[in-house]
């Protein structure tokens, strides 16, 4: 049981820990919102995700779908077009200060977290096609441990992100570090999209 909880954390770790579309939301509503509270709808709707995501995965539906060579493929094309998309939305993001648009109600948040957490197939091919197949290792209640390690560093994930979003609006008054911030997190998130594309068109060929 010890191996299989460290081994959920880690993994999830490592995966969560790279700036994504998710990632950069989450963070942004901290820091946007006057209260930590007001961010907490974008934090629970995507720590619940995951945990769905997760669980899911772990359950069998990895399977499934890496079995299928097409749906892989269909999988990266549309993440492709899905995170040049979500690059060009974050680049073009107003300062807190200048944008009060950007500063999502409960009922947005939860729309704007369930799009990038269950639409984004560079998220969904990391959670079903990672953690899914590191946790065939695992039988019985093992497996559901891992899961469920995995599936709490998603929680302290996102309500640590929030938190030090939070922090960072109180610091960064006039918005010039998080305007800073996106246009670094577009970049990333364009190079993902290449990486992407790249293996789509390796597996092709």
């Amino acid at each position: 049981m010890t191996e299989a909880i460290i081994h959920g954390l880690v993994l999830a770790l490592g995966l969560i820990l790279p700036l994504g579309v998710q990632n950069i939301f989450v963070f942004n509503q901290g820091a946007l919102h006057s209260q930590f509270r007001h961010a907490l709808p974008v934090v629970l709707t995507a720590s619940l995700c995951d945990t769905l995501l997760i669980g899911m995965a772990v359950g069998g539906l990895s399977l499934v779908l890496l079995s299928l060579e097409w749906l892989t493929a269909i999988v990266y094309a549309a993440g492709v077009v899905f995170l040049c998309y979500m690059g060009w939305s974050i680049w073009h993001a107003a300062a807190p200060v200048q944008g009060e648009a950007r500063r999502f109600t409960r009922r947005g948040q939860v729309g704007y977290a369930l799009s990038v957490s269950l639409l984004n197939p560079h998220a969904l091919l990391d959670t079903l096609g990672v953690i899914g197949t590191n946790s065939l290792q695992y039988s019985g209640w093992a497996r559901w441990v891992f899961a469920g390690a995995a599936a709490g560093v998603s929680w302290i994930w996102f309500l640590g992100l929030a938190a030090a979003g939070r922090l960072l609006g109180r610091l960064d008054k006039a918005g010039r570090f998080i305007g800073w911030l996106n246009r670094a997190s577009a970049v990333v998130i364009w190079a993902i999209a290449l990486y992407m594309a790249f293996q789509l068109w390796s597996s092709l060929l």
